[in-house]
This record gives C-alpha cells, sequence and structure tokens, in this order.
C-alpha cells in the first residue's frame, strides 16, 4: 500500500500538482505528500509520518452514493440551523457542496446559494506559507448569510480555520463544517461545530 502511495504521489508531482493538489489528492497531510514525492517508490528510505491514507472514490464515482452522502451531511449541517449558503472546499469539498445545496433548499424553504473556497495551497509550492485562500467570484456570495463549510476529509483542520476566517472577514457567519472523515478527532474550529460522517481515531 505504502509503495503504492509513493508512486501515485510521484505520478501527480510530475503532471505539475502541488503538495498541497496531492495531499488533497490522496487525503493525507501535507507533511505525508512531502514526505510520498520524496521517496523512491522500490526502497523508501525515512520513516513516514503518522497518517492514513482515505480512498472515498466508491463513493466519488458513483452519482447515487454521492447523492445519499451529501443527504446525510446534510441532515448534520440542520442541527445547527437553517444555512443560506454552503461553502465547498476546492476540489474535493465542491461535489458534496452542490448537491448538499438542493437538499438544504427542499428541506428548509430557502434559497441555499453554492460558494467555492480555493485553499492557498492549490495555488503553488511558495503560497503554502506566504498567501490566504479566497473565495470564488464565480459563484454565490457568503457576505451576510450563515453558512456551512463542506470538505471531504479534515487532517489537521488547517485548511478550514481558513476557510472560517475568509468567510468572517466577508461578513458571512459559519454555523459549522461537516465532512465525510475526520481524522483529526476535532468538536470544534475556532468555535464552530465539526460533523463528520466517520470520524478516526488513533489508539
Amino acid at each position: 500500500m505504502k509503495q503504492k502511495l509513493i508512486q501515485r504521489a510521484q505520478e501527480l508531482r510530475q503532471r505539475g500538482f502541488t503538495t498541497g493538489e496531492i495531499a488533497d489528492e490522496l487525503n493525507v497531510s501535507m507533511d505525508t505528500a512531502r514526505w510520498l514525492t520524496l521517496q523512491k517508490a522500490e526502497e523508501p528510505k525515512a520513516e513516514a509520518p503518522v497518517d492514513f491514507a482515505i480512498n472515498w472514490k466508491s463513493i466519488g464515482e458513483n452519482s447515487t452514493r454521492l447523492n445519499h452522502v451529501s443527504g446525510a451531511l446534510s441532515d448534520m449541517a440542520l442541527t445547527h440551523g437553517e444555512p443560506e449558503a454552503v461553502c465547498g472546499i476546492a476540489v474535493s469539498g465542491i461535489p458534496f457542496a452542490t448537491v448538499m445545496t438542493e437538499f438544504l433548499e427542499d428541506m428548509t424553504g430557502l434559497e441555499t446559494s453554492l460558494a467555492i473556497f480555493h485553499p492557498p495551497k492549490h495555488k503553488n509550492e511558495v503560497s503554502e506559507t506566504n498567501e490566504k485562500g479566497t473565495i470564488s467570484t464565480n459563484f454565490g456570495t457568503v457576505e451576510g448569510k450563515k453558512v456551512v463549510i463542506v470538505d471531504d476529509v479534515i487532517t489537521s483542520g488547517k485548511t478550514a480555520r481558513e476557510v472560517i476566517h475568509t468567510i468572517r472577514n466577508a461578513g458571512g457567519e459559519p454555523t459549522c463544517v461537516v465532512v465525510l472523515i475526520d481524522k483529526a478527532g476535532l468538536s470544534e474550529i475556532e468555535g464552530i461545530p465539526v460533523e463528520s460522517l466517520i470520524r478516526v481515531s488513533r489508539l
């Protein structure tokens, strides 16, 4: 399994993916993505960071399953009020957020807009530490709205924290963060509750 991850990470690097994009694609931490790209597939040298690689392709490749999971995420989001916007974190949070927008409109009767957050780790290697993420101007606004934040996996909570700050700075009110899998075991980030379908714990 480790060898396959190393090979996949290095293939993504050769295709021009940044470390952040590799981390998102493989659902691992940034540290793990860096480690994977520095190894030789035949003989890993350094010890790998402690992490869990998550593969939810069986959901992502099937619209029916994606629809059901998005419905469950919507149900969890409603325990924190009726949102007026759903903000999907690029790239993997966008499919869930898109379907959730429709679910939440049906469940609440309120018009619910779709917003998209682009994390700095997707821009380039330098921006991972120097720049801030942005909300796309091609989709819905978060200003003056109650906003649910959606992603596939929380690894450390750093990206969710960035989104919370960005939404607040834009005049929105984050109500909760909902994810498919929480690898960090978080119950809240910056005072905002975290809801996950699956929570991973190390013993």
